[in-house]
């Protein structure tokens, strides 16, 4: 008796397969390459620095963050920390100063702006050239226009500990790690970057 289920119970298990193989892709030779890197991409490095997370949520969310896995694009980033973003009084997506003048907006206006705003915001935190020099006196420009970072020593180091270490940026803000990427650096920064 327990035989006569058996044939029963395998067909019933291959029917669903046999079903799907019509909808199923073949791959052909030379469809598909692998990619391999000699070291992780910003994208990859970014997806595991969990203390960024908040910066690298708006900055997927944009056409740019096509940047951080593209190997021919040498861009450093300067990545605050979830604790600088939200301290921060207004958040990346709302406007600077908002007018509160009794004026609405419809809702696909307000996305727009607030996706222009985190567009602003991110483009100042990444400056199109890697490496750059943390002891220059010359500002570098960021993605934003208008928008300059510069780097100031700090006067307590005495000369130790690697460069970027030793200086501040934007009013006072401290580089606590860097990350070399294949396409680039990260530095993970205690503050944000405010757009002009």
């Amino acid at each position: 008796m327990r035989l006569h289920i058996l044939p029963l119970l395998t067909l019933s298990f291959l029917m669903p397969v046999m079903a799907h193989t019509e909808e199923q892709t073949v791959l052909t030779k030379g469809s598909y390459s692998p990619q391999a890197h000699s070291a992780p991409s910003l994208t990859d490095l970014l997806t595991v620095e969990q203390s960024a997370s908040i910066f690298y949520s708006y900055a997927r969310e944009l056409e740019l963050s096509k940047l951080f896995s593209d190997n021919s694009a040498k861009i450093t980033i300067f990545a605050p920390t979830n604790k600088a973003v939200m301290a921060l009084a207004r958040k990346p997506h709302q406007d600077p100063v908002m007018a509160d003048d009794g004026i609405s907006i419809s809702e696909e206006e307000y996305e727009r702006m607030s996706k222009r705003n985190v567009e602003r915001w991110v483009s100042a935190h990444i400056v199109p050239e890697s490496p750059i020099d943390l002891d220059s006196t010359s500002p570098y420009q960021t993605l934003l226009e208008r928008k300059e970072i510069s780097f100031k020593p700090v006067s307590k180091s005495n000369g130790q500990g690697p460069v970027w270490s030793r200086v501040t940026l934007e009013n006072g803000i401290k580089i606590l790690r860097m990350k070399e990427a294949s396409n680039g650096v990260i530095y993970v920064i205690d503050g944000a970057i405010a757009p002009p």
